[in-house]
């Protein structure tokens, strides 16, 4: 039976299985190719740090997740597809781990992250026009 998200270890768990499918998905894998082996697991440990502090309001995040997409964006576009392409491998991965209240809620949050990076990206695109 599936648990709910309770500690670190399950939300690195979550970001080990979702990035195993990112790094193989034909739409969205060259935004992630750049990840050699060794920036891989530092990648991880961020993201694990990120919705550490979101999920279970523990942890140590200090970046801006805006700054890098909105860096990421200049080198490669960002579109509503690729953003589509990863909420449906997060919610895919999280429902295959995870049932329960924190689980509901990062499957909220990935949904708000959506329309927050694409509407940041679009001004930010139509400013640099």
């Amino acid at each position: 039976m599936k648990k709910d998200i309770e500690t670190r270890g399950d939300i690195e768990l979550l970001m080990t299985q979702f990035y195993e499918k990112l790094l193989t998905d034909p739409v969205v894998v060259y935004f992630f190719t750049n990840l050699a082996e060794h920036k891989l697991s530092e990648h991880l440990s961020v993201q694990a740090d990120f919705w550490e502090i979101i999920l279970l309001r523990t942890g140590d995040y200090k970046g801006n997740v805006m700054q890098k997409h909105l860096e990421l964006n200049k080198k490669s576009a960002l579109l509503p597809k690729h953003f589509a392409r990863w909420k449906e491998l997060f919610f895919e991965t999280l429902v295959e781990l995870y049932v329960g209240p924190v689980a509901d809620e990062a499957a909220r949050r990935v949904n708000l992250m959506e329309g927050l990076m694409q509407s940041k990206i679009e001004q930010h695109r139509d400013k640099n026009n």
